[in-house]
């Protein structure tokens, strides 16, 4: 919420204090006055958070809320958390006959993940996009917890995210389920999400297929009876589900394809009635979606390539990142895209190699966030052979960089014409 400010503080690993005592150790040292939002802050002074907390970040609000930001009258939430360092565990599944080998048919992550950690940072889209989701949650939950007759007013944690490949669909549905572990820790022992394999359970066997989403659901449906629990169900391209159901009404599936659709329907009706699950979907053909399923989804974002703001953002953290590792050196720095616009754009000194990155990012408007991210490595690989280099040499070899992806890109189209 616009008056709200999250200050996430990851606790290390080694650490014994509990999480009254870390946050009593933030509380006292850190002038909440001064904070600015966005920040990431992994020193500190004080040697009892040195020790114990790895970092704090903070939340970022828009650009509008940063202008009338009294950081003195904003409501301040903590969160403390640690990180499982388990990684993913593939959950494996076979037919109820036994005949033929088990297909790896979810993945299970434990919540707040290591491998998750700063993914929602690291994703740039218009501001309103990650809070709408977030402020979705929120709601589901305030209803929830208020009791609302669902006969009255209907709701299905339900949430679809649609657009065309590499924009960060997936990885936004695994950073929101990131992201409200760490937020709802209060409430919740720990978050779990379960990302459904769907090409390889509805496609194995069709005439079990329809069986193992009941029986998938099943196992969802015990990690639900646990109230501590926040579960979150993750169906990756989830046209491949309902485009089966389409081709058997023409003919030309198996009927029981129509059963697989059908069950996985009655089962996300099912999951209804548990506060703590969220559905997350995402789709990169939206024509082919079932309306059955369309009109269960609650939310139905259109997650679409960047825009040239956005792409200035992604280049500038990926920058950030590199200076900090010591492969671009900080002797100069590129301005934040707030600072550039306050400057007006004027050429100068001072933002120079801000405009001259600016300009990378214009002739990069088209490119999807999953290339975007590449430019800067392929830059390295392509046109530098130092273990440092100047700031201005590696954004002139992004710009080499970019201009020989759209080449390469314009080569594979006529090469796939012919």
């Amino acid at each position: 919420m616009a008056n709200v400010l999250h200050i996430e503080i990851l606790q290390r690993l080694d650490s014994v204090l509990s999480k009254q005592e870390i946050l009593n150790c933030v509380q006292n040292t850190i002038n909440t006055g001064r904070i600015t939002p966005g920040q990431c802050i992994q020193t500190f002074e004080d040697p009892v958070c040195r020790e114990n907390i790895e970092s704090i970040i903070v939340s970022e609000v828009s650009e509008e809320d940063t202008k009338n930001l009294d950081m003195n009258k904003i409501d301040v939430q903590y969160h403390v958390y640690r990180l499982d360092v388990d990684g993913p565990q593939t959950e494996t599944m076979g037919p109820d006959s036994g005949d033929g080998d088990e297909i790896p048919a979810s993945t299970h992550w434990i919540l707040p993940s290591y491998d998750l950690h700063g993914l929602w940072e690291s994703l740039v889209y218009d501001f309103s996009v990650k809070q709408n989701l977030l402020d979705f949650v929120e709601t589901t939950l305030l209803f929830s917890d208020h009791g609302v007759n669902t006969n009255f007013i209907s709701w299905n944690r339900v949430v679809l995210l649609h657009g065309p490949p590499g924009t960060g669909k997936t990885s936004l549905c695994r950073a929101l389920a990131q992201k409200l572990s760490i937020r709802l820790g209060h409430r919740y022992s720990h978050g779990e999400l379960i990302e459904v394999n769907s090409h390889s359970l509805f496609s194995k066997w069709f005439s079990e297929s329809g069986k193992l989403v009941m029986k998938m659901f099943m196992e969802i449906r015990e990690l639900l009876e646990n109230p501590r629990a926040l579960v979150f169900v993750l169906i990756d391209e989830v046209e491949s589900l309902t485009h089966a159901r389409q081709s058997s009404l023409m003919g030309t599936e198996p009927s029981d394809s129509i059963r697989v659709v059908n069950a996985l329907l009655t089962q996300i009706d099912q999951l209804r009635r548990f506060p703590n699950a969220i559905i997350l979907t995402t789709s990169n053909i939206t024509d082919a979606i079932d309306l059955a399923f369309v009109d269960r989804a609650d939310i139905k974002q259109y997650i679409g390539p960047p825009s040239l703001f956005a792409i200035y953002k992604i280049y500038h953290s990926c920058i950030s990142e590199l200076q900090r590792t010591g492969i671009v050196d900080n002797k100069d720095s590129v301005m934040s895209l707030r600072l550039l616009q306050l400057s007006s754009f004027d050429e100068n000194d001072r933002t120079q190699l801000s405009l001259q990155l600016l300009e990378v990012a214009r002739q990069s408007i088209g490119l999807s966030g999953r290339t975007l991210r590449k430019i800067p490595f392929l830059a390295h690989a392509y046109f530098l052979h130092t273990t440092q280099v100047s700031l201005e040499k590696f954004i002139d070899a992004m710009k080499r960089t970019v201009t020989k992806n759209v080449t390469d890109c314009e080569s594979f189209k006529r090469s796939e014409s012919k």
